[in-house]
């Protein structure tokens, strides 16, 4: 790991002074310069970039022309100096005033750690995904420890408000729906928290009622279990019931569960963002997105762990 235990921290967490609010809309210039050094060593520095290492260069062209294009510019601001891409995408991340610009060029950097480097002969040689993943951990590292809500995760930026239930919801969640038979819903959950952090808490909610939705069905293609393309919510619900999912000397203990999978997750959506909204525009406020994002997850964990160990 790249990332040091120093005094200074130490001290700091000792005290009680570590800061326990995440902030989402600043990148301080101390954690530009960090990442900055994180990319360094997964992707390449400078040097590398101007040297001739072909693969470097290559990687953060394909980062700068990307951002051009999504930006409308024919060269990132302020102008390069030397014509080496790692100089123009380093000097605009240094100086972007948006977090929100900065996030793009993280996730599109880390994409291509995560991705470009692990399955080529990158840096002249083979087994990178250690380099690769060591990355990542320091990018989310840093993060916390700026008290900056995101996080590296599945290919994606996603928002963090509770590092608890972070780690023990959301992260296995993604993890347990990273695979073929749940493509659907994988995608349709980080487009929820991608709604989420750009402050589109409606479109967060439809997309989290999707993700449900899409896992039940999931599972009962999985378990051949036969239910209609347009069922809602409540009846795939019972479909999982009716077929076992839950054994029947649950029902009981779990009805609080099913009543909890009926209402929250459905109901909050169509109330607040399903239906047209009438004369008075309603609004989702950051809690309630925030709670359902998190009551979607850890009922993710619940359906698909149930699958996995019901014969």
């Amino acid at each position: 790991m790249a990332v040091y235990e120093l005094y200074s921290k130490r001290q700091q967490r000792l005290s009680g002074a570590e800061p326990d609010v995440y902030r989402y809309d600043v990148l301080p210039q101390k954690l530009r310069v960090q990442i900055i050094h994180i990319l360094d060593r997964a992707l390449g520095s400078r040097e590398d970039a101007a040297s001739s290492r072909g693969q470097v260069q290559e990687t953060y062209r394909l980062i700068v022309s990307t951002m051009r294009q999504e930006l409308g510019v024919f060269l990132l601001p302020p102008s390069p100096r030397d014509g080496n891409p790692y100089t123009e995408l380093r000097d605009f991340f240094l100086g972007a005033p948006k977090a929100e610009t900065c996030l793009d060029v993280i996730e599109l950097a880390f994409r291509a750690v995560d991705r470009l480097t692990r399955n080529i002969d990158y840096f002249g040689t083979r087994g990178y995904n250690e380099r690769a993943d060591e990355a990542i951990d320091d990018l989310n590292i840093r993060f916390k420890e700026n008290a900056i809500g995101y996080q590296y995760v599945d290919g994606e930026i996603v928002r963090v408000d509770s590092e608890l239930i972070h780690a023990e919801a959301v992260k296995p969640a993604l993890r347990l729906l990273n695979t073929k038979e749940y493509a659907g819903p994988h995608q349709e959950f980080l487009s929820a928290y991608e709604h989420y952090r750009e402050g589109k808490n409606k479109e967060a909610l439809n997309d989290c009622l999707k993700a449900f939705e899409s896992t039940m069905k999931a599972i009962c293609d999985k378990r051949g279990w036969t239910y209609k393309p347009g069922d809602t919510a409540k009846t795939l619900i019972d479909i999982l019931f009716r077929e076992g999912l839950v054994p029947s000397f649950w029902q009981t203990q779990f009805g609080a569960l099913r009543t909890l999978l009926e209402s929250s997750i459905p109901t909050g959506r169509n109330k607040q963002s399903g239906h047209g909204q009438g004369a008075t525009p309603t609004t989702v406020p950051d809690h309630m997105a925030a709670y359902m994002l998190h009551m979607t997850a850890s009922t993710l964990v619940f359906l698909t762990m149930a699958e996995q160990s019901v014969p």
